[in-house]
């Protein structure tokens, strides 16, 4: 039988996944800032990686089996087939705007944004994910129909409506507004970085956990 590669998720998700594979293996063995896990079974290669490049990894066939979110198989558009839902690591997807923002959700901000001619700005780690969200939104359907919201990286720039954009982010998402962005699309567990950062919750996108 040949080797089977399996990839794992470092990173918040990486303390309940040794969890899981201590109940599942009789030894789990790792070295201190190395991204290689040893097993008991010589015929199972693991390793860590960001869960944001697993799915892609496991569809381009580098890896047999992996363990990400939900959210990021969605957000990768890649061609998995998730087996098992692993019940930990339960997170939502949310947009959020600042706390004296009176908008009662996204559609409505980008309406009153379209009317006043205002460039709308959304940080987030989820370009693909935001982007179809917006586009769903009836209000920019109403005011750009099918325009592609312009997604902005620091290495490109896509998309044709320079009024709706969507900045990616690297991290720390809900420091951005109000300065930077109008609104953020970031996970959350309990919302409680989000308050304590002036910010308050108006959709949920998505729900999501560890998935095999």
């Amino acid at each position: 039988m040949s080797e089977v590669k399996f990839v794992i998720p470092k990173g918040s998700l990486e303390e309940a996944t040794f969890r899981l594979l201590d109940k599942a293996w009789t030894k789990v063995r790792r070295k201190s800032r190395t991204y290689r896990v040893y097993l008991d079974d010589p015929k199972i290669m693991v390793k860590m990686l960001r869960p944001q490049e697993i799915p892609t990894l496991v569809s381009e066939g580098l890896y047999d089996v992996g363990i990400t979110g939900k959210d990021w198989v969605g957000e990768t558009i890649a061609d998995v087939e998730p087996l098992l839902d692993l019940e930990y690591g339960k997170i939502r997807l949310v947009i959020a705007i600042p706390d004296h923002y009176r908008y009662k959700n996204l559609d409505a901000m980008i309406a009153d944004y379209a009317k006043k001619k205002k460039t709308l700005r959304i940080s987030s780690e989820y370009l693909t994910t935001a982007s179809k969200f917006i586009k769903e939104s009836k209000s920019y359907q109403k005011y750009f129909g099918k325009k592609d919201p312009v997604i902005v990286t620091p290495w490109l720039r896509l998309g044709k409506n320079e009024k709706v954009q969507i900045h990616l982010s690297f991290g720390a998402t809900e420091a951005k507004p109000p300065e930077d962005v109008d609104a953020v699309m970031d996970v959350t567990e309990t919302g409680t970085t989000l308050k304590q950062n002036k910010l308050k919750i108006v959709d949920t996108v998505l729900e999501s956990s560890a998935h095999l």
